[in-house]
């Protein structure tokens, strides 16, 4: 049985009991501090896809004004880790969740990859 973790009206699928995802709704290690915005909810989206479309190897699979999925491909084997971020304008947060579709470690790439879109978006935030 799948148990989808919310808070309020934001709906991310739990992390598998492996290291090769995080989530800002985990209360675990896969735990990530979520994305703060201060600019309006289209605003944010937008500064969102920005990013997102600025980075190697990214398709944005699915968008709409709350969500968007993306795939990202890492460099050399190709592999497929899935993004979802949903925005939560109430209390102008965006929060993630990115998992490897295979395997057991991806050695912190997703966590890595989450901290820089975070730091990209607060760039872009605080222009």
């Amino acid at each position: 049985m799948l148990v989808i973790m919310t808070i309020a009206a934001i709906a991310l699928p739990p992390c598998p009991d492996k290291p090769n995802c995080v989530s800002t709704l985990a209360n675990d290690a896969h735990k990530i501090t979520p994305i703060h915005y201060k600019s309006a909810r289209d605003v944010a989206m937008q500064h969102l896809l920005t990013v997102l479309k600025s980075m190697p190897r990214t398709t944005i699979v699915a968008s709409d004004a709350q969500s968007v999925r993306a795939e990202f491909r890492t460099r050399i084997f190709r592999f497929v880790d899935d993004a979802q971020f949903v925005i939560d304008d109430a209390s102008k947060t965006i929060h993630f969740r990115s998992a490897s579709r295979l395997g057991y470690s991806d050695l912190g790439v997703n966590r890595k990859r989450m901290e820089e879109i975070r730091n990209a978006f607060e760039a872009l935030e605080h222009k």
